[in-house]
């Protein structure tokens, strides 16, 4: 019963939602066996169905995620959801052009009065 999301990588779409839906089954029939008063085996494997679930639902939403991706690739602007995170202050920092970039006042002070290079006695 136990699954790993590597072997859920390799499955179709198709494959996954089959399994969703078992587990779902699943699922609700160990709740009726709950409130009926099941054996103590069952009542456990509520958890392990419901991360399994959840594993599957997290592989189904990085395979959308990653078709996404490639179908944006190139594109000028992505949707929010498809970008990079990172943190607010990186994504609103300069860019590294930005940051070299210098104002044609300082570029001109730059060329006439270039840094002096001294020779030293060792």
């Amino acid at each position: 019963m136990h699954l790993r999301c590597h072997e859920l990588r390799e499955r179709s779409k198709h494959d996954l939602k089959q399994q969703l839906e078992q587990l779902k089954t699943e699922l609700a029939a160990l709740r009726v066996a709950k409130v009926t008063g099941g054996a103590p085996g069952k009542l456990s494997k509520i958890k392990q169905v419901r991360l399994a679930i959840a594993q599957t639902l997290t592989v189904m939403r990085h395979k959308q995620l990653n078709s996404l991706r490639e179908a944006y690739a190139g594109a000028k602007y992505t949707p929010l959801d498809l970008r990079q995170k990172k943190t607010r202050a990186i994504r609103r920092a300069l860019t590294k052009s930005e940051k070299g970039a210098k104002t044609v006042r300082q570029a001109k002070k730059d060329a006439a009065f270039p840094k002096r290079k001294y020779a030293l006695k060792a």
